[in-house]
């Protein structure tokens, strides 16, 4: 391959990949609804850890007396959880018969007060 087509294919792959459209990371209010299930506080049964799974798709987790210990985005699959910490930490989870198991922890959901 002479230099001038190797220029030629590489400025044609550098413009192709800049004119790609960039996919977002960002979960929007369409893929966690206000009402979907999972939506809402997670709690441990001593009440330590908190875990607050919010309707545009980021969440916030308390731990001990360490409000938003961690925060980050999540999405859920079927009854699979996956997180995205803001510091770059991932971890998943998994719902079963309405109790979430994340990183051997056990944790319910919390009911509104009424």
């Amino acid at each position: 391959m002479t230099r001038t087509m190797f220029t030629t294919a590489l400025t044609a792959f550098a413009f192709a990949f800049a004119a790609a459209p960039a996919q977002s990371t960002e979960t929007t209010m369409s893929d966690h609804p206000a009402d979907h299930p999972y939506v809402g506080m997670w709690v441990t049964e001593d009440g330590r850890v908190r875990q607050e799974l919010l309707a545009n798709g980021r969440y916030d987790e308390a731990r001990g007396t360490r409000e938003s210990a961690y925060q980050g985005r999540y999405e859920v699959d079927g009854n699979t959880i996956q997180y995205w910490d803001d510091t770059g930490f991932t971890a998943d989870g998994t719902f079963i018969d309405g109790v979430l198991h994340h990183g051997g922890m056990v944790m319910y959901r919390e009911e509104a007060s009424q």
